[in-house]
Protein backbone atom coordinates (compact mmCIF):
# COMPACT_ATOMS: atom_id res chain seq x y z
CA UNK A 1 0.00 0.00 0.00
CA UNK A 2 1.76 3.38 -0.98
CA UNK A 3 0.91 6.26 1.75
CA UNK A 4 1.42 9.97 1.64
CA UNK A 5 4.70 9.03 3.95
CA UNK A 6 6.14 6.61 0.71
CA UNK A 7 4.99 8.99 -1.71
CA UNK A 8 7.60 11.44 -0.25
CA UNK A 9 10.04 8.62 0.38
CA UNK A 10 9.94 8.27 -3.65
CA UNK A 11 9.85 11.87 -4.74
CA UNK A 12 12.53 12.64 -2.47
CA UNK A 13 14.50 10.00 -4.42
CA UNK A 14 13.40 10.91 -7.84
CA UNK A 15 13.17 14.44 -8.23
CA UNK A 16 10.91 14.29 -11.82
CA UNK A 17 8.32 12.88 -9.33
CA UNK A 18 8.64 15.94 -7.11
CA UNK A 19 5.20 17.49 -8.00
CA UNK A 20 3.12 14.01 -7.34
CA UNK A 21 2.78 14.23 -3.62
CA UNK A 22 -1.12 14.85 -2.53
CA UNK A 23 -0.24 18.39 -0.60
CA UNK A 24 -3.54 18.42 0.93
CA UNK A 25 -2.34 14.95 2.87
CA UNK A 26 0.88 16.05 3.27
CA UNK A 27 -0.11 19.44 5.11
CA UNK A 28 -2.67 17.45 7.15
CA UNK A 29 0.07 14.79 8.18
CA UNK A 30 2.04 18.51 8.95
CA UNK A 31 -0.66 19.67 11.40
CA UNK A 32 -0.39 16.41 13.50
CA UNK A 33 3.19 17.13 14.17
CA UNK A 34 2.74 20.92 14.70
CA UNK A 35 4.55 21.92 11.73
CA UNK A 36 3.05 24.08 9.01
CA UNK A 37 4.37 25.16 5.15
CA UNK A 38 5.67 28.40 5.35
CA UNK A 39 4.93 29.25 1.84
CA UNK A 40 1.09 28.64 1.81
CA UNK A 41 1.53 31.89 4.55
CA UNK A 42 4.51 33.41 3.78
CA UNK A 43 3.19 36.68 2.10
CA UNK A 44 0.40 37.17 5.33
CA UNK A 45 3.18 37.03 7.52
CA UNK A 46 5.77 39.58 5.61
CA UNK A 47 3.53 41.48 3.78
CA UNK A 48 4.95 44.09 1.45
CA UNK A 49 3.08 47.11 3.82
CA UNK A 50 1.50 47.17 7.12
CA UNK A 51 -1.98 45.96 6.82
CA UNK A 52 -3.80 47.10 10.02
CA UNK A 53 -7.21 45.59 11.17
CA UNK A 54 -8.49 49.24 12.67
CA UNK A 55 -9.93 51.57 10.57
CA UNK A 56 -10.28 55.16 10.74
CA UNK A 57 -13.51 56.16 12.68
CA UNK A 58 -14.57 59.29 14.66
CA UNK A 59 -16.15 59.54 17.93
CA UNK A 60 -18.88 62.48 18.28
CA UNK A 61 -17.71 64.71 21.82
CA UNK A 62 -21.87 65.19 21.22
CA UNK A 63 -23.12 61.94 20.79
CA UNK A 64 -20.88 59.98 22.90
CA UNK A 65 -21.45 62.50 26.30
CA UNK A 66 -24.68 61.50 27.04
CA UNK A 67 -24.12 57.64 27.07
CA UNK A 68 -21.79 58.57 29.95
CA UNK A 69 -23.60 60.74 31.77
CA UNK A 70 -25.93 57.68 31.63
CA UNK A 71 -23.44 55.39 32.92
CA UNK A 72 -22.85 57.80 35.77
CA UNK A 73 -26.84 57.19 36.55
CA UNK A 74 -26.61 52.93 35.90
CA UNK A 75 -23.24 52.20 38.28
CA UNK A 76 -20.85 54.06 40.79
CA UNK A 77 -17.31 54.77 40.40
CA UNK A 78 -16.81 52.20 43.14
CA UNK A 79 -18.32 49.50 42.33
CA UNK A 80 -17.01 50.29 38.51
CA UNK A 81 -13.65 50.24 39.57
CA UNK A 82 -13.33 52.63 36.98
CA UNK A 83 -16.47 54.05 35.16
CA UNK A 84 -15.40 53.80 31.68
CA UNK A 85 -16.92 53.65 28.03
CA UNK A 86 -14.00 52.16 25.67
CA UNK A 87 -13.64 53.69 22.41
CA UNK A 88 -13.70 50.45 20.39
CA UNK A 89 -12.75 50.80 17.21
CA UNK A 90 -15.07 48.98 14.64
CA UNK A 91 -12.43 47.11 12.79
CA UNK A 92 -11.68 45.67 15.90
CA UNK A 93 -14.51 44.73 17.45
CA UNK A 94 -14.82 42.99 21.20
CA UNK A 95 -10.96 43.64 21.66
CA UNK A 96 -11.02 46.95 23.45
CA UNK A 97 -9.01 48.82 21.36
CA UNK A 98 -9.18 52.04 19.40
CA UNK A 99 -5.94 50.83 16.92
CA UNK A 100 -4.19 47.85 16.51
CA UNK A 101 -1.72 48.83 19.16
CA UNK A 102 -3.69 51.26 21.25
CA UNK A 103 -6.11 51.33 24.27
CA UNK A 104 -8.58 54.72 24.44
CA UNK A 105 -11.75 54.96 27.10
CA UNK A 106 -13.63 57.96 27.98
CA UNK A 107 -14.02 57.71 31.79
CA UNK A 108 -16.60 59.77 34.05
CA UNK A 109 -16.08 60.39 37.94
CA UNK A 110 -19.18 62.49 40.00
CA UNK A 111 -18.71 64.42 42.88
CA UNK A 112 -18.09 62.86 46.08
CA UNK A 113 -16.81 59.35 44.25
CA UNK A 114 -13.53 57.62 44.53
CA UNK A 115 -12.26 55.49 41.90
CA UNK A 116 -10.47 52.93 44.04
CA UNK A 117 -6.27 52.50 43.77
CA UNK A 118 -5.07 50.01 42.02
CA UNK A 119 -1.65 49.50 39.91
CA UNK A 120 -0.71 47.62 36.71
CA UNK A 121 2.25 47.49 34.40
CA UNK A 122 -0.05 49.10 31.39
CA UNK A 123 1.26 52.76 31.24
CA UNK A 124 -1.59 55.10 30.85
CA UNK A 125 -2.18 58.82 30.52
CA UNK A 126 -5.58 60.91 31.27
CA UNK A 127 -6.78 63.76 28.69
CA UNK A 128 -8.67 65.45 30.31
CA UNK A 129 -11.84 66.89 28.50
CA UNK A 130 -14.63 68.51 31.04
CA UNK A 131 -15.45 69.70 34.37
CA UNK A 132 -13.26 70.84 37.24
CA UNK A 133 -12.42 69.71 40.89
CA UNK A 134 -11.26 65.82 39.43
CA UNK A 135 -8.17 64.67 41.02
CA UNK A 136 -6.03 62.16 40.72
CA UNK A 137 -3.48 60.82 42.75
CA UNK A 138 0.15 58.89 41.35
CA UNK A 139 2.29 57.48 44.22
CA UNK A 140 0.93 59.54 47.41
CA UNK A 141 1.31 62.80 45.53
CA UNK A 142 -2.79 64.05 44.44
CA UNK A 143 -3.13 66.82 41.03
CA UNK A 144 -6.21 68.95 40.03
CA UNK A 145 -7.43 68.42 36.76
CA UNK A 146 -8.19 70.70 34.44
CA UNK A 147 -9.29 70.54 30.38
CA UNK A 148 -6.34 69.93 28.36
CA UNK A 149 -4.19 68.94 31.21
CA UNK A 150 -2.09 65.79 30.28
CA UNK A 151 -1.84 63.85 33.44
CA UNK A 152 0.67 60.45 33.37
CA UNK A 153 0.29 57.33 35.18
CA UNK A 154 3.73 55.07 34.74
CA UNK A 155 3.79 51.72 34.95
CA UNK A 156 3.40 49.85 38.16
CA UNK A 157 2.22 53.36 40.28
CA UNK A 158 -0.44 53.60 42.69
CA UNK A 159 -3.31 55.42 41.55
CA UNK A 160 -6.31 56.66 42.85
CA UNK A 161 -8.88 58.96 41.43
CA UNK A 162 -11.55 61.81 43.01
CA UNK A 163 -13.84 64.58 42.60
CA UNK A 164 -14.23 67.69 45.16
CA UNK A 165 -15.55 69.77 42.93
CA UNK A 166 -19.53 69.97 41.28
CA UNK A 167 -20.96 68.39 38.10
CA UNK A 168 -19.16 65.50 36.43
CA UNK A 169 -15.44 65.53 35.60
CA UNK A 170 -14.42 63.29 32.41
CA UNK A 171 -10.99 62.36 30.36
CA UNK A 172 -9.71 60.13 28.22
CA UNK A 173 -7.52 57.28 29.07
CA UNK A 174 -4.62 56.39 26.90
CA UNK A 175 -3.33 53.02 27.63
CA UNK A 176 -0.85 50.27 25.69
CA UNK A 177 -2.89 47.49 26.96
CA UNK A 178 -2.48 45.91 23.53
CA UNK A 179 0.94 45.96 23.51
CA UNK A 180 1.48 44.85 26.98
CA UNK A 181 -1.50 42.06 26.27
CA UNK A 182 0.49 41.04 23.07
CA UNK A 183 4.03 40.63 25.20
CA UNK A 184 2.36 38.45 27.82
CA UNK A 185 3.92 41.13 30.66
CA UNK A 186 0.44 42.33 32.29
CA UNK A 187 0.48 42.48 35.81
CA UNK A 188 -2.77 43.75 38.33
CA UNK A 189 -2.92 44.54 41.96
CA UNK A 190 -5.68 46.71 44.29
CA UNK A 191 -4.27 48.57 47.19
CA UNK A 192 -5.26 47.57 50.87
CA UNK A 193 -7.23 51.26 51.19
CA UNK A 194 -9.75 52.88 48.46
CA UNK A 195 -7.50 55.88 48.13
CA UNK A 196 -3.75 56.63 49.10
CA UNK A 197 -2.55 59.20 51.98
CA UNK A 198 -0.95 61.80 50.61
CA UNK A 199 2.75 61.85 51.28
CA UNK A 200 3.57 64.62 49.52
CA UNK A 201 2.24 68.28 48.75
CA UNK A 202 0.67 68.66 45.46
CA UNK A 203 3.02 70.37 42.85
CA UNK A 204 5.69 68.80 44.53
CA UNK A 205 7.02 67.05 41.16
CA UNK A 206 6.86 69.97 39.21
CA UNK A 207 8.70 72.01 41.51
CA UNK A 208 11.30 69.32 41.63
CA UNK A 209 11.46 68.54 38.11
CA UNK A 210 9.67 70.72 35.54
CA UNK A 211 10.86 74.08 36.07
CA UNK A 212 13.95 73.44 33.79
CA UNK A 213 16.21 72.37 36.66
CA UNK A 214 16.82 69.27 38.29
CA UNK A 215 18.37 67.38 41.42
CA UNK A 216 21.95 67.25 41.78
CA UNK A 217 22.79 64.08 41.69
CA UNK A 218 19.21 62.66 40.25
CA UNK A 219 19.69 59.20 39.31
CA UNK A 220 16.21 58.34 36.99
CA UNK A 221 13.99 55.46 38.63
CA UNK A 222 11.78 55.14 35.79
CA UNK A 223 11.82 55.75 31.90
CA UNK A 224 8.92 57.60 32.16
CA UNK A 225 8.73 61.35 33.16
CA UNK A 226 9.06 62.02 36.71
CA UNK A 227 6.57 65.28 35.83
CA UNK A 228 2.86 64.06 35.89
CA UNK A 229 0.96 66.76 34.91
CA UNK A 230 1.55 68.98 32.03
CA UNK A 231 -1.22 71.77 31.86
CA UNK A 232 -2.99 72.94 29.12
CA UNK A 233 -2.42 76.51 29.82
CA UNK A 234 1.64 76.56 29.83
CA UNK A 235 1.34 74.04 26.70
CA UNK A 236 -1.31 76.44 24.73
CA UNK A 237 0.82 79.71 25.43
CA UNK A 238 3.51 78.07 24.26
CA UNK A 239 2.00 76.73 20.87
CA UNK A 240 0.48 80.71 21.16
CA UNK A 241 3.73 82.32 21.10
CA UNK A 242 5.33 79.94 18.09
CA UNK A 243 2.53 80.60 16.05
CA UNK A 244 3.14 84.36 15.83
CA UNK A 245 6.87 83.42 14.80
CA UNK A 246 6.98 80.08 13.40
CA UNK A 247 6.10 79.17 9.89
CA UNK A 248 3.87 76.40 10.40
CA UNK A 249 5.50 73.08 9.26
CA UNK A 250 3.52 71.75 6.30
CA UNK A 251 2.74 68.46 7.44
CA UNK A 252 2.13 69.09 11.09
CA UNK A 253 1.03 72.99 11.74
CA UNK A 254 2.88 74.06 14.81
CA UNK A 255 3.69 70.95 16.59
CA UNK A 256 5.14 70.00 20.24
CA UNK A 257 5.86 67.14 22.01
CA UNK A 258 5.21 66.50 25.56
CA UNK A 259 9.29 66.03 26.79
CA UNK A 260 10.62 63.94 29.73
CA UNK A 261 12.56 66.56 31.63
CA UNK A 262 15.04 63.87 32.84
CA UNK A 263 16.54 63.05 29.36
CA UNK A 264 14.43 64.37 26.62
CA UNK A 265 12.91 61.62 25.44
CA UNK A 266 8.87 61.15 24.75
CA UNK A 267 7.26 61.63 28.05
CA UNK A 268 6.15 57.48 28.68
CA UNK A 269 8.68 54.51 26.94
CA UNK A 270 5.54 52.85 25.30
CA UNK A 271 3.27 56.22 24.25
CA UNK A 272 3.95 59.78 22.56
CA UNK A 273 2.03 62.44 23.08
CA UNK A 274 2.04 65.94 21.11
CA UNK A 275 -0.20 68.85 20.85
CA UNK A 276 -0.40 71.14 17.57
CA UNK A 277 -1.37 74.11 16.08
CA UNK A 278 -3.39 74.83 12.90
CA UNK A 279 -4.18 78.03 12.00
CA UNK A 280 -7.36 78.86 10.49
CA UNK A 281 -7.68 77.93 6.74
CA UNK A 282 -4.41 75.98 6.71
CA UNK A 283 -4.39 72.33 5.67
CA UNK A 284 -1.70 69.65 5.99
CA UNK A 285 0.04 67.88 3.44
CA UNK A 286 -1.01 64.20 2.87
CA UNK A 287 1.02 62.41 5.71
CA UNK A 288 1.18 58.71 6.99
CA UNK A 289 3.57 56.81 9.87
CA UNK A 290 3.88 53.32 10.85
CA UNK A 291 2.86 54.29 14.37
CA UNK A 292 -1.00 54.77 15.44
CA UNK A 293 -2.31 57.81 16.62
CA UNK A 294 -5.53 58.92 18.22
CA UNK A 295 -6.46 62.38 17.94
CA UNK A 296 -8.84 64.82 20.44
CA UNK A 297 -9.97 68.06 19.21
CA UNK A 298 -8.91 70.57 21.66
CA UNK A 299 -10.35 74.02 19.95
CA UNK A 300 -11.58 75.26 16.44
CA UNK A 301 -13.34 72.92 13.53
CA UNK A 302 -11.22 70.62 11.89
CA UNK A 303 -11.78 68.48 8.67
CA UNK A 304 -10.22 64.83 8.48
CA UNK A 305 -9.41 63.55 5.23
CA UNK A 306 -8.38 59.89 5.58
CA UNK A 307 -7.29 57.31 3.42
CA UNK A 308 -10.63 56.07 1.88
CA UNK A 309 -12.67 57.89 3.69
CA UNK A 310 -14.90 61.13 3.01
CA UNK A 311 -13.68 63.87 5.12
CA UNK A 312 -15.14 63.86 8.42
CA UNK A 313 -15.81 67.30 10.55
CA UNK A 314 -14.03 67.52 14.00
CA UNK A 315 -15.45 69.37 16.80
CA UNK A 316 -14.18 70.61 20.56
CA UNK A 317 -13.80 67.06 22.15
CA UNK A 318 -14.73 64.59 19.38
CA UNK A 319 -12.01 62.06 18.87
CA UNK A 320 -10.59 60.06 15.79
CA UNK A 321 -8.44 56.98 15.04
CA UNK A 322 -5.80 56.35 12.65
CA UNK A 323 -4.37 53.52 11.94
CA UNK A 324 -0.42 53.15 10.97
CA UNK A 325 0.39 53.26 7.52
CA UNK A 326 -2.76 55.54 6.64
CA UNK A 327 -2.64 58.17 5.01
CA UNK A 328 -4.47 61.50 6.26
CA UNK A 329 -4.79 65.15 6.38
CA UNK A 330 -6.40 67.70 8.49
CA UNK A 331 -7.20 71.43 7.47
CA UNK A 332 -8.58 73.87 9.54
CA UNK A 333 -12.23 74.88 8.59
CA UNK A 334 -13.06 77.37 12.06
CA UNK A 335 -10.96 79.05 13.77
CA UNK A 336 -7.29 78.38 15.01
CA UNK A 337 -7.69 74.21 15.18
CA UNK A 338 -5.47 72.77 18.62
CA UNK A 339 -5.21 69.07 18.74
CA UNK A 340 -4.08 66.64 21.08
CA UNK A 341 -2.85 63.23 20.15
CA UNK A 342 -0.82 60.20 21.22
CA UNK A 343 0.53 57.11 19.67
CA UNK A 344 3.11 54.02 20.16
CA UNK A 345 5.86 56.28 18.13
CA UNK A 346 8.26 55.64 21.05
CA UNK A 347 8.20 51.67 20.65
CA UNK A 348 8.55 51.75 16.63
CA UNK A 349 11.46 54.37 17.41
CA UNK A 350 13.05 52.59 20.23
CA UNK A 351 13.04 48.70 18.05
CA UNK A 352 14.14 50.55 15.00
CA UNK A 353 11.13 50.21 13.21
CA UNK A 354 9.60 53.77 12.50
CA UNK A 355 9.07 54.88 9.17
CA UNK A 356 7.16 58.10 7.92
CA UNK A 357 6.18 58.65 4.18
CA UNK A 358 5.72 63.15 3.46
CA UNK A 359 3.96 63.59 0.56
Amino acid sequence: MVTPANERTVAMNEPHLKNSIDRAAFYKELDTLNLAPLWEVLKGLVPTDPRPFAVPFQWSWTTVRPHLLAAGAAISAEEAERRVLVLENPGLRGKSQITDTLYAGLQLILPGEIAPAHRHTQSALRFVLEGEGGFTAVSGERTTMHRGDLILTPYWTWHDHGHDGVGPVIWMDGLDVPLVGFLKTGFREEHADTAQTSSRPEGYSEARFGSGLLPVGHVPGSLTSPVFNYPYSRTREALHKLSQNDEADPHFGICLRYVNPVNGDWVMPTLGTSMRLLPEGFSTRSYRSTDSAVFVLMEGEAEFTAEGQLPVTMRPNDIFAMPGWSRYSIRASKGDCVLFSFSDRPVHEKLGLFREDKA
